[in-house]
C-alpha cells in the first residue's frame, strides 16, 4: 500500500455530483502510465497503454465519490439546514465536524449540531435522531453573515472534516471516504504493476461517480467500455465487531472479501469460482459473503450491453458510512495481488467460459 496514496485520497473531498478533486488527484498519480479519457458525469477511464483492440476487455472499476451532505437552506439565526446524500443512519452524524465548500472554492468548518440536552423535554430526549431535527453550525449569528461574509450557498457540498492517520503499532489505517478511495486506490496501483505486462486482456479502469447515489457513474461507463468481464473493488463494511468467527465475513485482516450476493447482484458463480482457484493457488486469504443487504456498482455492470460477468473484490473498512473508518493495510495488499493474479491468467478462451 501506497499510505501517500491512500491519505491523498482519504482527505480529498468529494462527495457524490463533486469528484473533481479526487478526479484530478488521480489524474496526477496515472498520467505517466496509461492514456487518459473523462466524460461529462467525471467519469475517468484509464487504458493500459499497450493495450491490444482484438483482446477482449477487463473493467476494473471503483467509484470516486463519498457520502455526505448538501446545504438545504440558511436559517435567520445563521444555522444551516442540510440533506444527507448517500446513506447516512441519523444518530452516526450529530458532533462531528464538516468542511463546506463555498462559492469561491474555499472550505467552511461548522459542527453538526442539535438541541442541546438542557433544553430537551423527556419525549424530546428519548425520540429517535432525525436529520431535520440536526443543524450546521459555523458560528454566524445571521443569514446575511452566511451569506456575504462565509459566502455559503444552497446547494453547496458538505464533506465530513476528517483527517488520515495510519497507525504502525498494528498496520491499519483511519480516516474517511475508505467506500470507495481505497477501490480507487487498487485500481491506480493495479494498473502500475501491470503496466509492462503483456497480458491476453485489455485492462481499462474506470473511476467512476456518483456510485452513492444510486451507481449512476458505473451505468454511463459500462456502455462506454462494453466490456467483456468486469472487477468491482469496494470498501465494503467489515462485521466483526459485532458477529462472532463463524458469522463474521468482512474481518480485519483476513484478507479481501469476494461477495457472492447482495441486493443489486449475484455475481457469477463461474468467475467467481475462477477467483477464488487463483486466490488458493497463489496463497492469499479471502473471505467469502453472502450479503442481504448493500449494493454496488457491479449491479450496473453486470447488466449492462449483453450482460457482463462480474465479481466484487472487497477490503473490509469498519465503520462505513460515518465520519470514519478503519482498515488494514493487509487486506488492501492482497487483494491488489489477488486482482493482479487473476488478470494475469484471464484470456478469450477462459472468460468465454464464465
Amino acid at each position: 500500500m501506497n499510505l501517500e496514496l491512500i491519505r491523498e485520497l482519504s482527505n480529498a473531498s468529494g462527495i457524490s455530483g463533486f469528484e473533481d478533486e479526487v478526479v484530478d488527484l488521480i489524474r496526477k498519480y496515472v498520467q505517466s502510465y496509461v492514456n487518459i479519457e473523462e466524460d461529462s458525469l467525471r467519469n475517468l477511464y484509464l487504458h493500459k497503454k499497450n493495450n491490444n483492440k482484438n483482446q477482449p476487455i477487463i473493467m476494473v472499476d471503483g467509484h470516486s465519490d463519498e457520502v455526505g451532505f448538501m446545504v438545504q437552506s440558511i436559517k435567520a439565526n445563521g444555522t444551516i439546514k442540510f440533506i444527507a446524500i448517500g446513506g447516512w443512519v441519523a444518530q452516526n452524524i450529530p458532533a462531528h465536524r464538516v468542511r463546506i465548500k463555498n462559492s469561491e472554492g474555499k472550505y467552511v468548518t461548522g459542527i453538526v449540531a442539535t438541541k442541546p440536552p438542557h433544553f430537551m423535554s423527556d419525549d424530546e430526549r428519548n425520540k429517535a435522531l432525525d436529520i431535520a431535527d440536526m443543524t450546521i453550525d459555523i458560528g454566524a449569528t445571521s443569514r446575511k453573515e452566511v451569506l456575504e461574509d462565509f459566502k455559503i450557498e444552497v446547494g453547496a457540498p458538505i464533506i465530513p472534516d476528517v483527517e488520515f492517520k495510519y497507525n504502525d503499532i498494528n498496520n491499519t489505517i483511519i480516516g474517511k471516504a475508505f467506500d470507495n478511495r481505497l477501490g480507487c486506490a487498487l485500481i491506480i496501483e493495479l494498473l502500475k504493476e501491470l503496466q509492462d505486462e503483456k497480458l491476453d486482456v485489455n485492462v481499462v479502469g474506470t473511476i467512476s461517480s456518483q456510485e452513492e447515489v444510486g451507481t449512476r457513474g458505473a451505468v454511463v461507463a459500462a456502455n462506454t467500455v462494453k466490456p467483456d468481464v468486469a472487477i468491482v473493488f469496494e470498501g465494503t463494511p467489515a462485521d466483526d465487531t459485532f458477529r462472532d468467527e463463524f458469522e463474521a465475513q468482512a474481518v480485519l485482516k483476513k484478507g479481501p472479501q469476494i461477495r457472492h450476493r447482495d441486493r443489486s447482484m449475484i455475481s457469477s458463480p463461474r468467475f467467481t469460482k475462477f477467483a477464488k482457484d487463483i486466490a488458493k493457488k497463489s496463497n492469499i486469504s479471502f473471505q467469502d459473503a453472502v450479503r442481504l443487504g448493500g449494493g454496488t456498482n457491479g449491479g450496473s455492470i453486470h447488466l449492462s450491453n449483453s450482460g457482463v460477468p462480474t465479481i466484487v473484490i472487497g477490503v473490509p473498512v469498519r465503520y462505513i458510512h460515518t465520519h470514519e473508518g478503519i482498515s488494514a493495510v493487509k487486506d488492501f495488499d492482497d487483494a491488489k495481488k489477488w486482482a493482479v493474479e487473476i488478470i494475469k491468467s484471464l484470456n478469450k478462451e477462459i472468460i468465454d467460459e464464465f
